[in-house]
Parts: structure tokens; C-alpha cells; sequence
């Protein structure tokens, strides 16, 4: 063979050595990017965690950043995960706005309270879940395996949807049960239990109302600036402090007064209080910021929410 045959030959084993190892780096590249599909995107800025998160990309992990998840949670995953308020238009009936959310229409007949032939009216205000299933709001002494088992839910998928740290619930809490069936002659309730108008003060005075009564039984303050200070609206114990995006609300505090009413302050910027604190009516516990679903630097407001009793500023 000549030397000119003997270079050609060489060149091209190098050249087929080259493209077999790119196809296998390829599939090594798939084969990890495919580990990261049940990864919910987080657009925010995640304080006290191993992982750091900005626009679903890593910046620094100190643990492997695959999560693994049962077939179910994994769809969850994949799912809008956000309660919506949608407002009947002309022509709307339940089935078509089943099919607009790609829900089934009992989803969205058990969450409010509707039956086969209710006829719905334009202006009319439906809660939109964000996956089938039914809404419930947590009584005292109720158990999430009683609360499942009720359902025929699976308890993994409750805790993991509504974020349930360690698995405790709260008087009054509102629960998605996803997959969940509404047991015949039951429906969802929203119950208030009564309190004095002096109960509650004005979490952000001087207490400028930007968006009235909307899901779940909350208004939104705004004086227009972040970083200004949120007070508690009435003396109890904190029972739930989280940074991100939780389902939506943002950088979240959660308040259990002493007649087993919680309020809910969200979208906050910084949180100054821990789970177990004692706070006082009026104390400073976090300040005003934009996290969470809100509409750029504008949208700094703080989402006050009550659970287990009326709103007092909903008509303020």
C-alpha cells in the first residue's frame, strides 16, 4: 500500500472514531437532560436551600439535582399549579370551560358547589382548579390519610401538590386533593367561623386596597414601594414560613390565632419571623415585595388571606 493510501486510511479511522464519539456524548447529554423533565421551572430567587434556582437553571447545588417521582407526581409536575378565577363569558356552560382548562366537567361542578343543569351567568365567578380533582378545607382533628382516604386520594400526591411541610395541616386550611372524587352528598364549604370586627388590624397601612375579594378570601394591599413593613394582623403563633414560589403566592407567612383562624400574608420580599414564633397584633413580620405570580416591579402588593373566617377588608 502507498504512503499516500496509508495517510488517507488513517485520516479517515480517525474521522469515524470522532463521529461514534459524538453520537455517544450526544445520548449521554439526553439521557441527563431527560432526568430534569419533572423539574418544575422556579423563576425565583430561593433563600435556605442547598439549591439555588434562577430561571430553572442551577447555580450552585451541594445535592444531585434529579428528582425522581412516581408516575402520578410526575404529571402533577408538569401541571399549572396555581388556583385560577375565571369569569363566565356569553355561550360559556360548564362542559365547554371543562374542555378550556382541560379539566372534566365534575372538577368543575364538585369545586363550586354546581350540579348537571345549573345554568351559569355571564359575570359569574368559577373557581378553576388546576388539575381534576376536589377542593377541601381542613377541620380540627382531621388526619391527611382520613382526608385521602375520603377522597380515594393518594396522600403523596396531596402533600406534594399543596407543599405540605411535614405533613401537617391546620384548621382551615384549603386543600387541593388532586384526583380526588366528591363523595355523594358532600360538597365544598367555606366555612366562616365568627370573629368582632376589632379582631384583625390593617396588615399594610394605610390599608390602600389595589384588588377586592378573590381567591382564597383575600384582598391585596399596595401603597405602590417594596420593602415596606407587613404587620400581623392579630397576635397567634406562626406555623408556616417559606421562600419561592408556593403555588403562586410567593415568599409566604402563615399566622395561627388563638380562635383557630389563619391569615395568609404573600408575595412578601423578606420574611422576619420562624415557624414556632409568638407574634403580637401589629408586629413587624416581613415586608412588601413582588415574588411569586405578580406583573414585574409594579405588581409589589401584599396578598392578605383569611382562612376559617370572613375577610374584614373584603368590603372595606
Amino acid at each position: 500500500m502507498s504512503s499516500k493510501k496509508k495517510v488517507f486510511l488513517c485520516v479517515f479511522l480517525s474521522f469515524l472514531i470522532i463521529i461514534s464519539g459524538s453520537k455517544n456524548s450526544k445520548k449521554e447529554i439526553a439521557s441527563e437532560t431527560s432526568d430534569f423533565l419533572f423539574l418544575e421551572p422556579k423563576p425565583f430567587f430561593q433563600k435556605n436551600s442547598s439549591s439555588f434556582v434562577l430561571q430553572n437553571l442551577f447555580l450552585k447545588s451541594e445535592i444531585a439535582p434529579v428528582q425522581i417521582f412516581s408516575k402520578s407526581l410526575a404529571t402533577l409536575q408538569e401541571s399549572r399549579r396555581e388556583i385560577l378565577e375565571y369569569e363566565v363569558e356569553k355561550g360559556d356552560t360548564i362542559s365547554s370551560i371543562a374542555q378550556k382548562f382541560s379539566l372534566k366537567k365534575e372538577t368543575i361542578i364538585w369545586t363550586n358547589n354546581l350540579s348537571e343543569n345549573s345554568k351559569l351567568k355571564v359575570g359569574q365567578k368559577l373557581i378553576i382548579l388546576p388539575v381534576d380533582g376536589v377542593l377541601h378545607q381542613v377541620k380540627k382533628g382531621e388526619t391527611l390519610s382520613e382526608i385521602a382516604k375520603r377522597y380515594k386520594a393518594n396522600i403523596k400526591d396531596i402533600v406534594y401538590f399543596n407543599e405540605i411541610p411535614e405533613e401537617k395541616i391546620y384548621p382551615g386550611d384549603i386543600l387541593v386533593i388532586p384526583g380526588g372524587e366528591m363523595p355523594p352528598s358532600q360538597t365544598f364549604v367555606q366555612k366562616f367561623n365568627p370573629i368582632s370586627t376589632s379582631f384583625f388590624i390593617c396588615p399594610l397601612p394605610p390599608c390602600h386596597i389595589t384588588q377586592g375579594l378573590h381567591w382564597y378570601n383575600a384582598v391585596d394591599f399596595s401603597n405602590g414601594r417594596c420593602g415596606e413593613y407587613v404587620l400581623a394582623a392579630a397576635s397567634g403563633k406562626v406555623i408556616f414560613t417559606r421562600y419561592g414560589w408556593n403555588g403562586g403566592a410567593g415568599n409566604t407567612i402563615k399566622i395561627l390565632h388563638p380562635n383557630g383562624v389563619i391569615t395568609q400574608y404573600g408575595h412578601l420580599r423578606e420574611i422576619l419571623v420562624k415557624e414556632g414564633d409568638e407574634v403580637s397584633k401589629g408586629e413587624l413580620i416581613g415586608t412588601v415585595g413582588n415574588t411569586g405570580r405578580t406583573i414585574g416591579p409594579t405588581g409589589c402588593h401584599l396578598h392578605f388571606a383569611v382562612l376559617g373566617a370572613k375577610n374584614p377588608f373584603a368590603s372595606y
